[in-house]
């Protein structure tokens, strides 16, 4: 269980064969593979031109002049991009995707805003690039993308008329937190309106301009504000000192930073955020100051400098991620429903230079069952993230009325392969293959006993869930569920050898689906799936 919890939680799932290589590892050894794997998928493909109709199918679109009628299509096929990267792995597990999203959903930019793919690629590729490095780079490099300056207006942010939006989000939400544990402010109006003056000056060239071979970030040093910028007590009333000419922005941005990440809140603003991603939604007195003042500590130490790798390595391998008080403490996102449940069942995911409408279709699924369950990746609905992630109740919040229905109806299409990607290929369990090499000897009926309900009811319950069904719902699963309180468990033995003896008869491999799929559309179904 200790390999499989690792791996839900640093991943988007895990396949059964990866939750075998890692059990028996020690916690150190088994997050050296997950951060040392990052480095091995840092540099995938990029994304391409997924539409067979189009002469230029199959080829590259972000090193081509800008076409905005397509930037529906292109923004969309850099979402597949990612969702296929957090899908297949490659037999390599990594903590980088399901970071990045964390990243993503802290450094808000959204796709429905920015309305320019090249910038939506380049700030993915920013958090991908960063998602491990060094926090104080990622703070001053995501102030200057360009993503983040044409979604937060800082692109408009000048001397004469400056904006505060970023300013005042890059305290509330990326930095040092609105508030402290108690409740206290750790910002005030002024230091959002200095902030705003430090960074004014900055611009975007040839934001979604057509036809245009590149994007570019600039700053202007006659639009920024050289006085000056006072803070408030909250920052031990630091003075920022004005600079003039062309390396004004960066070394007032630096400043601010050093500024930012000096506060007392900062580190544990993130460590908190990054404990209810990976642990606990649940941060009482004693884990505030227990867990993450500690860890806060250690981010911010001299001898760390907010590197943030060795923050997750001391996280992912601390007691309280591992207490059994924590395994199903957090309700599964939409990614970890859809993506894990393909995952775990062992769904390849087709090649997307190679296989490509059938990547497309595929992810295209993925996606939107993502979105009718309310997660949107690059396109989050506020600049708050999704709700789950920061709202009273947090992963409780992916549960409603609504999303609770789609949730099965998204993971029933799974059961029943209701969905193909390609002529003879359809996304979802095969069954019949799990059962079929779970038995022994299987063309051997008179010589081999059939496997029994109990078997297979262990077979597809495998890693399952989060924590151990008791006996009463084993049984449950099997005499209501599978035998629908209808038949005694020898029935399904003479099916099964029934099957086993003409398996390509439709009718008794039917009669094999029928009970299986029941059962595997109820369990997928359990809100003990819906925990992780």
């Amino acid at each position: 269980m200790t390999a499989a919890h690792l791996l839900r939680r640093a991943t988007f799932g895990p396949t059964q064969q990866e939750i075998a290589d890692f059990t028996g590892k020690t916690a150190s050894e088994a997050i050296d593979i997950l951060i040392n794997n990052a480095t091995f998928r840092a540099a995938p493909n990029p994304p391409i031109e997924m539409d067979e109709t189009r002469a230029d199918f199959g080829q590259s679109y972000l090193d081509k002049p800008f076409d905005g009628g397509r930037n529906f299509a292109y923004t969309s096929y850099i979402q597949y991009w990612w969702i296929g990267l957090m899908t297949e792995q490659n037999n390599k597990p990594s903590v980088l995707e399901k970071l990045t999203a964390f990243w993503q959903n802290h450094f808000v930019v959204t796709s429905g805003t920015v309305l320019d793919y090249r910038l939506i690629f380049n700030y993915l590729n920013l958090l991908r690039s960063g998602s491990l490095g060094s926090f104080r780079d990622m703070v001053a490099n995501v102030t200057k993308d360009a993503g983040m300056l044409i979604f937060q207006n800082g692109n408009e942010n000048a001397k004469e008329h400056p904006n505060e939006n970023y300013g005042r989000e890059l305290q509330e939400l990326f930095t040092v937190g609105q508030k402290d544990f108690s409740g206290n402010n750790n910002y005030t109006e002024q230091d959002v309106k200095a902030a705003a003056q430090v960074l004014t000056g900055w611009q975007v060239i040839n934001y979604a301009k057509y036809n245009s071979s590149s994007t570019q970030v600039t700053f202007n040093p006659t639009r920024h504000d050289e006085g000056a910028k006072s803070f408030s007590a909250k920052y031990g009333n630091t003075i920022i000192a004005g600079v003039s000419g062309p390396t004004a922005g960066d070394v007032e941005l630096a400043s601010l930073v050093t500024m930012l990440l000096s506060h007392s809140e900062t580190s544990k603003f993130i460590c908190r955020k990054l404990y209810r991603w990976y642990v606990s939604a649940n941060v009482t007195d004693e884990i505030e100051n227990q867990v993450i003042v500690p860890l806060a500590a250690f981010f911010a130490s001299s001898g760390n400098n907010f590197a943030i790798a060795p923050v997750i390595r001391k996280l992912l391998s601390s007691n309280i991620f591992y207490d059994q008080r924590n395994a199903g403490a957090l309700i599964k996102a939409p990614s970890e429903l859809m993506i894990g449940t393909l995952r775990l069942f062992g769904q390849k995911v087709p090649d997307m230079k190679t296989d490509t409408v059938a990547f497309r279709k595929m992810m295209t699924w993925l996606n939107a069952s993502m979105i009718a369950q309310q997660l949107n990746f690059l396109n989050q609905p506020s600049v708050f993230g999704s709700l789950p992630y920061y709202q009273t109740g947090y992963t409780r919040n992916w549960i409603n009325e609504t999303t609770l229905g789609l949730r099965g109806s998204r993971t029933d299409a799974l059961v029943y392969q209701s969905i193909e990607i390609k002529p003879g290929s359809k996304l979802g369990i095969n069954v019949l293959g799990i059962l079929s090499a779970l038995q022994p000897n299987f063309s051997d009926v008179t010589g081999t006993p059939a496997i029994t309900c109990e078997q297979v009811l262990a077979e597809l319950s495998k890693n399952l869930f989060a924590t151990s069904l008791s006996s009463q719902q084993k049984d449950f699963l099997i005499d209501s569920i599978m035998m629908m309180n209808s038949s005694p468990r020898t029935t399904w033995t003479r099916e099964w050898d029934a099957y086993r003896a003409a398996p390509n008869d439709m009718t008794k491999q039917n009669t094999i689906l029928w009970r299986t799929r029941a059962l595997l559309k109820y369990m997928l179904r359990m809100a003990e799936y819906q925990l992780f």
